[in-house]
């Protein structure tokens, strides 16, 4: 659960481009998929067209040449040249049509003067083709089956997902059966043909589907994405990494020139005494030898020049300590106690992972601004939180807790920071800011005084507690920025 929270937003990122890829994969893929099917429809409609136009032709020219009536009649050949025309009749100009059907249909061609439709059974595949003429009129009996030039058709027809049916009348022939399922995406056509006589829909439908989309194309593009954003990842924690350690050998070297400097601000404190001591014995040797022998002018001399130098070591050793000092009152300026925190939380990010460890900040949602030294407030809670981090590993994974808070309290900002480590001992706690002073192997004891002095240098106060149940709470306060 922790690597999904934090990987979320990149996840959310493949996640979208991975939709938009299959959306516009896909979409290209239909408009393809309608392409071939629109293309093949017209070839399809344009061919059928022609096979009606040319029965028209038949008619018209049976109508014009009027073969002769002989014993085996020219006409009847049509059939063997024709495969669409099952046979060919003709009623002479004193016969009468034996169905009523063809009357009609012969009356009808009469006053349109155009072939017109007869005897329709679309179940069948049948119908007729009745052309009105002198002396003889014809009638043309067709196959629906056979009028498709199926060799010259775009499409296999036993195979094809595409449904071809010709519809006339409430009546439908398919020519093509095709595939239809529900889902997916539906194209269709119609269209008339191009023959008055003959008024048929081509009507066709194309039912793609989910299986037909370019699934291997979509799961390149998700992996080209995938891989895409790890080297993007990799590239930022790399990034990240970098400036982490950049920051940390920053304030490291901030860390060990302030502790040179609190060495250096405690060795001042140690030498005050034993020089304040040379120079008050020298002083009064210098008065005792001022009683003697004349002769003893040299020593006195000698003990004014090492009262002299004792105090020039002491105005020394305290130039020394106010060189070292931090936190000039020029230097302050307003700084948010949040981002400050937010900062420090974000360089120790790989610290706090390898234990195991996610920390608790609360703060107000507005910024609390406070007067400090920008350096001197990142060492300040770097050097408590890493303290906090110290303890807790010295407590099993599941007891580890880091509790941190922002808040204001009158005129001071407070930044309060709680672990669940081991604690500390009353004793401990008592001497917790005293300069060398430690109980951590190899420590120096100038951490804790160090941020002591830099947050009273800022005109702050850090503090030390007991945290109840267990662990250790520190706790400084700021200055807020005055408006």
């Amino acid at each position: 659960m922790s690597w999904l929270r934090q990987h979320a937003i990149w996840i959310a990122v493949w996640l979208a481009a991975s939709v938009l890829g299959a959306i516009v994969l896909s979409s290209t893929q239909l408009a393809r998929l309608r392409e071939v099917f629109e293309v093949d429809m017209r070839i399809a409609h344009r061919l059928l067209s022609q096979r009606v136009v040319q029965h028209d032709a038949v008619l018209n020219t049976l109508a014009l040449l009027q073969p002769p009536a002989q014993a085996v009649q020219p006409e009847l050949k049509l059939p063997a040249l024709y495969p669409q025309i099952l046979a060919v009749h003709r009623r002479e100009r004193e016969a009468n049509w034996p169905d009523a059907q063809e009357r009609a249909a012969e009356t009808l061609s009469r006053d349109l003067r155009r072939p017109v439709l007869a005897g329709l059974d679309l179940a069948r595949g049948r119908y007729e083709l009745v052309l009105a003429s002198e002396p003889a009129s014809f009638v043309l009996l067709m196959d629906l089956q056979t009028v498709v030039p199926w060799n010259e058709w775009p499409m296999a027809p036993r195979t094809s997902p595409v449904r071809v049916v010709l519809e006339h009348a409430s009546q439908t022939f398919v020519l093509q059966p095709g595939t239809l399922h529900d889902g997916g995406w539906r194209f269709a056509f119609s269209k008339h043909l191009a023959a008055e006589s003959q008024p048929f829909y081509v009507v066709a439908t194309r039912q793609v589907g989910w299986g037909e989309l370019p699934w291997l194309w979509i799961a390149a593009w998700s992996l080209a994405v995938a891989a895409l954003l790890a080297g993007l990842r990799a590239w930022q924690r790399q990034r990240e990494q970098r400036r982490r350690a950049e920051e940390l050998l920053r304030l490291g070297q901030v860390a060990r020139l302030n502790t040179l400097g609190e060495l250096a601000a405690g060795m001042a404190h140690e030498l005050n005494q034993p020089l304040t001591a040379v120079l008050a014995n020298t002083q009064a040797a210098a008065r005792l030898l001022r009683d003697d022998t004349p002769d003893m002018e040299t020593v006195r001399t000698a003990m004014d020049q090492a009262a002299q130098q004792a105090r020039r070591a002491s105005e020394v050793v305290g130039r020394l300590r106010r060189v070292v000092e931090r936190a000039n009152p020029a230097q302050l300026q307003p700084m948010v106690l949040q981002d400050a925190v937010r900062d420090a939380l974000y360089l120790l990010e790989p610290e706090m992972l390898r234990l195991g460890l996610k920390s608790r900040l609360e703060a107000p949602a507005t910024p609390l601004a406070v007067q400090a030294e920008p350096v001197a407030l990142e060492q300040i809670i770097h050097n408590l939180l890493m303290n906090a981090l110290q303890a807790l590993e010295q407590v099993p994974q599941a007891q580890r807790s880091l509790h941190i808070s922002v808040a204001a309290e009158g005129k001071q900002g407070a930044l309060s920071v709680a672990d669940t480590g081991p604690g500390m001992a009353p004793e401990v706690l008592a001497r917790v800011f005293e300069p060398f002073f430690t109980t951590r192997e190899k420590g120096l004891g100038l951490g804790l005084s160090l941020c002591e002095t830099l947050a009273m240098g800022m005109g702050g106060r850090l503090v030390a507690a007991h945290h109840a149940p267990q662990g250790a709470l520190f706790r400084l306060t700021l200055p807020l920025t005055v408006p």
